[in-house]
């Protein structure tokens, strides 16, 4: 079940770039490679294979898109769709939809080509933008009342290819936890448990496929919001899995409103 809620904006302070000027993507490709130059591919690269496709990078986004991330969660609040499946999850969600319309700058840093090139040398994979109706592309979710978590889960992809997960931390004033298990679909390596309580500009990346992970409740007066890209190798899906992927998405985060739209409109807003 659902309901639209309003997080407690005590918890979230005032971003002073709320009203800046959003970029145009040429700035955020040139702010990007630069601010990627200082992460090396290759050593990324054997460092995520090593850990069974996952990367975390504490201190990633340059500060100011940090602070424009935040900016954006109070532009979407009133927007926020909560969701609660018992004994598995509570919390809220934005999708990509609600994004186009109210925090477009951060369809501009999905769709960042440099970025995407930076992760293809990561993954060895070719990367694609989600399709324009799916509502996981790049969304926000929110941690605003006790007890709010998700369970034991992989991030399961109903494409025919991958789908890679990468999250960035927006607000983290919470005891929460990222708490993951690397290598559980590879039977020669042994499972090794890991936890990171990432923060504000923090990265984390790996295949969706393979990474178990939960994100533990949260305490009373915390807030926890983080922000999701997922980029695909390949767009198609097939009927009965966009089926269980619309099902799945419409009641565990965005709403059956959201996911099921009419189509139209730049972005494929509504």
């Amino acid at each position: 079940m659902s309901d639209t809620a309003t997080p407690d904006n005590t918890l979230i302070q005032p971003v002073h770039t709320a009203k800046a000027a959003r970029p145009s993507q040429r700035d955020i490709d040139s702010t990007m490679s630069a601010r990627l130059a200082a992460f090396p591919a290759p050593k990324l690269r054997d460092e995520y294979g090593q850990q069974g496709s996952f990367l975390y990078i504490e201190d990633f986004l340059p500060r100011d898109y940090t602070e424009r991330l935040i900016a954006a969660v109070h532009d979407v609040m009133p927007s926020v769709n909560r969701n609660y499946l018992p004994g598995h999850k509570a919390g809220g969600s934005v999708s990509r939809h609600t994004l186009d319309k109210l925090a477009p700058f951060i369809a501009d840093l999905y769709r960042s080509d440099a970025l995407i090139k930076w992760l293809e040398a990561i993954t060895g994979d070719k990367l694609q933008l989600s399709p324009q109706d799916d509502p996981h592309a790049y969304a926000l979710y929110f941690y605003t009342k006790p007890g709010d978590h998700i369970g034991w889960h992989y991030d399961t992809s109903y494409y025919d290819g991958r789908r890679y997960t990468l999250l960035l931390g927006v607000i983290d004033d919470s005891s929460c936890k990222l708490d993951y298990e690397l290598h559980t679909k590879n039977p020669a390596v042994p499972d090794q448990p890991g936890s990171v309580q990432y923060p504000p500009g923090a990265f984390v990346f790996f295949d969706g496929d393979k990474l178990r992970h939960r994100v533990t409740p949260l305490g009373e007066n915390e807030m926890r919001v983080s922000l999701t890209f997922e980029y695909v190798t390949n767009p198609n899906m097939r009927p009965f899995q966009r089926f269980i992927s619309n099902m799945k998405d419409s009641i565990a985060y965005f709403g059956f409103r959201q996911v099921f739209r009419r189509k139209g409109g730049k972005n494929g807003q509504a």
